[in-house]
């Protein structure tokens, strides 16, 4: 499972069945519900890792929302659930760029940071 997360939206993707594929599958809300929303999904979709898109500028530096990533993925390391920071760059921009803005923009952000992280691994 992958997040992208967002000060107002967060995408969510999973891979298929065989592991191999990142699709698309949701946009949340930031809000109080976050946090149970990601663990019901994790839960119904028998999800062993979680990997959350670390937040840098392009000098590698923390963005200002990198903060608030690490929090959360505080919070479910709490919950015992196996996270993973990944580097992304623009992934918003390239699902932009792929198929236009829309209401599922950044939940296929979060499906191209987890297929670059299924590839380097």
């Amino acid at each position: 499972m992958a997040i992208d997360y967002g000060s107002k939206r967060v995408g969510i993707a999973s891979t298929d069945s065989s592991g191999l594929f990142a699709l698309p599958r949701a946009v949340w809300p930031n809000d109080g519900e976050l946090l149970q929303r990601v663990l019901d999904f994790k839960r119904a979709h028998d999800i062993d890792l979680v990997v959350i898109g670390e937040s840098k500028n392009f000098k590698g530096e923390d963005n200002p929302i990198s903060e608030d990533i690490k929090k959360f993925k505080k919070s479910l390391e709490k919950e015992k659930i196996k996270v993973v920071l990944f580097p992304e760059v623009l992934t918003t921009m390239e699902a932009r760029q792929i198929q236009g803005n829309t209401d599922m923009t950044d939940a296929s952000a979060a499906a191209i940071l987890l297929k670059s992280y299924i590839e380097r691994s």
